[in-house]
């Protein structure tokens, strides 16, 4: 038997980039992306507050392979933050494949954070730049809401997801990844390394029908 995390007023479900170029036919497609959607649609319905995040790049974002000569996709460069790995172009602002997925329907949802929007940084997390010091605002919202757990699923598994966890973690909340409402990429072992980081940090990962609303 499945044992059920009770949902109450101090927990939000962050939900993370669930935008089209994730998705089958995006320029970044994350794969079966798509299958998250019906997992985090009903999944919001047992939480008060929720948080959506967006990948919003500007055109010749330095973290787009297209920005570095004679670099490819998936390769890994030394920028001034650490390594970076880069993308295809994806998620450029204005653009459809920035917009969140057709199905996703959380008319509920109180914040849109959007992220990735300086040139020279790329944004994983939810919470801070990948320079890890430049914070983005959620924690101080959230602090001021009376949010003291973080729910999280989306897009991708093992890059902003896992960031945006571990960050919420060190930032002092409760946090739980609902391993199957999120899908990954897997560079380089990346899954294997984010379930690794995950467990050291002590942060929960469920199943989405361990997730119960307060009542139920």
């Amino acid at each position: 038997m499945t044992t059920k995390i009770t949902v109450g007023d101090s927990d939000v479900l962050l939900v993370v980039d669930v935008q089209n170029d994730f998705c089958p036919g995006g320029r970044l497609p994350v794969p079966q992306g798509h299958e998250v959607v019906p997992f985090v649609n009903r999944l919001a319905t047992h939480f008060r507050h929720v948080v959506l995040t967006q990948d919003w790049h500007p055109p010749g974002h330095h973290s787009f392979a297209s920005s570095h000569a004679g670099r490819q996709p998936f390769e890994t460069v030394d920028v001034v933050y650490g390594q970076q790995v880069l993308w295809p172009d994806h998620c450029v602002q204005g653009t459809p494949g920035a917009q969140f997925h057709d199905d996703l329907q959380i008319p509920h949802a109180q914040l849109v954070l959007r992220k990735g929007f300086r040139s020279p940084i790329d944004s994983y997390s939810a919470f801070y730049e990948n320079d890890r010091k430049t914070p983005t605002g959620l924690a101080s919202y959230l602090r001021e809401r009376g949010l003291t757990r973080v729910f999280l699923a989306g897009l991708a598994f093992d890059f902003c997801v896992r960031y945006s966890a571990e960050d919420a973690r060190r930032e002092g909340f409760a946090v739980v990844v609902i391993e199957d409402a999120c899908r990954g990429i897997d560079v380089g072992g990346s899954m294997a390394a984010t379930r690794q980081s995950l467990a050291a940090l002590g942060i929960a990962t469920v199943a989405a029908d361990a997730i119960a609303r307060g009542g139920e």
